[in-house]
C-alpha cells in the first residue's frame, strides 16, 4: 500500500472521529475545551426551566432568587391540572390534537418538501428558476404578514374548523425546501443516470435512491416542522372555532389563572415545562442525523 493511500485513510479515518465520534480520542480534547463552556451555558436556560418548574411558592419568588430548586415539589404541576380539570375540555384532548398536528405537519412538509426539492435539484422544465426563486423570497416572510390570504385561501377551500386547518398552513417551510435542495446537490448525476438506465422512473429514483441518502437532512427538516407545529398557536386562533380542536399550546396560551401572581407564576413554569420537554427529547432522538447534515451540507 502506498503512503498516498495510507494517509488518505487515516485523514478520513480522523475526519469521521471528528464529525461524528463513535469513540474517545485524545485529539478531541482541544476541541472539548472550547466547546464545553459555551455548551454549559446553553444549558443554563435548560436547566432554569425544568428547576424553575418544580420549585414550592416559598422560593418562586424568594429574594435573593434562586437559579436551582432547594425543595422541590409538584404543587404547580397539581394546579394546573386542577384548573384544566375545570375547563370543558380535558388537558388529554389538547394534547392529542397537538399530537396529531405535529405528526401531520411533519409527514406533510416532509413528502412535499422533498418532492419539491428534487424537481429542483434533478429535474428541467420551464419556470424551474422562477419557482425556486419563490422559494426563497418566501424564506423572508413571517407566518403573521400572510394570515389574511392564508385564511382567505382555507376559507375559499372549505378547511376551516377541521383538523386539516391545524395541518394545511404549516406544511409549506421554504427553509426546509432549500436545505433539502443543497443536499441533493451534491448526490452524484450518475447514480441517477444509472438508475434511468436500470428502467426507474423519476417517483423511483426519488423514493429508492435520492430518499435514504437524504435522511440527515430530513432528520433536520423534520424537527424544524416539529418545533413549528408543537409550539404553534395561529392555527388555533385562526382557523379554528371548535374548542375540542385547539391545540395544548394555544390553551397554554391562552388559560385563565385566577388572581394569585403567586400561584400564576408556578402554573406557567409548569405549562413552560410541558412544552418544553416534547421538543428537547425530539431533538436528542434525531440529533445524530443533524450533526451529519451540519457537517457534509457545505461539502460537495
Amino acid at each position: 500500500m502506498s503512503t498516498q493511500v495510507k494517509r488518505k485513510k487515516k485523514r478520513s479515518k480522523f475526519l469521521g472521529t471528528m464529525i461524528n465520534p463513535t469513540h474517545f480520542h485524545r485529539s478531541q480534547i482541544k476541541f472539548l475545551l472550547i466547546v464545553l463552556p459555551f455548551a454549559i451555558l446553553m444549558l443554563l436556560p435548560m436547566i432554569f426551566i425544568v428547576s424553575h418548574a418544580f420549585k414550592p411558592f416559598s422560593e418562586l419568588y424568594a429574594y435573593p432568587p434562586k437559579f436551582f430548586v432547594r425543595r422541590p415539589t409538584l404543587d404547580s404541576f397539581r394546579m394546573l391540572f386542577r384548573i384544566t380539570s375545570q375547563a370543558g375540555v380535558p388537558l388529554v384532548r389538547y394534547l392529542f390534537n397537538s399530537l396529531i398536528q405535529a405528526v401531520g405537519v411533519i409527514f406533510f412538509t416532509l413528502f412535499f418538501g422533498s418532492l419539491a426539492a428534487y424537481s429542483f435539484s434533478f429535474l428541467s422544465y420551464r419556470g424551474k428558476k422562477i419557482l425556486f426563486g419563490a422559494n426563497q423570497i418566501a424564506i423572508m416572510f413571517v407566518a403573521v404578514a400572510v394570515a389574511v390570504p392564508r385564511y382567505i385561501v382555507m376559507n375559499k377551500l372549505g378547511l376551516i374548523n377541521n383538523y386539516f386547518s391545524l395541518i394545511i398552513p404549516l406544511i409549506a417551510m421554504p427553509v426546509g425546501v432549500f436545505l433539502l435542495k443543497q443536499f441533493m446537490d451534491q448526490i452524484p448525476l450518475e447514480l441517477i443516470d444509472a438508475a434511468k438506465i436500470d428502467g426507474a422512473n423519476n417517483f423511483q429514483i426519488y423514493l429508492r435512491v435520492v430518499v435514504p441518502l437524504v435522511k440527515p437532512a430530513l432528520a433536520t427538516v423534520a424537527i424544524l416542522s416539529f418545533q413549528a407545529a408543537w409550539n404553534n398557536t395561529e392555527a388555533s386562533s385562526l382557523f379554528v372555532d371548535d374548542e375540542s380542536l385547539k391545540t395544548l399550546a394555544y390553551y397554554f396560551s391562552t388559560m385563565s389563572l385566577g388572581s394569585s401572581a403567586l400561584a400564576n407564576q408556578g402554573i406557567s413554569a409548569a405549562a413552560s415545562l410541558m412544552m418544553f420537554l416534547p421538543n428537547i427529547v425530539f431533538f436528542i432522538l434525531v440529533q445524530n442525523q443533524v450533526m451529519n447534515t451540519m457537517a457534509y451540507s457545505g461539502m460537495k
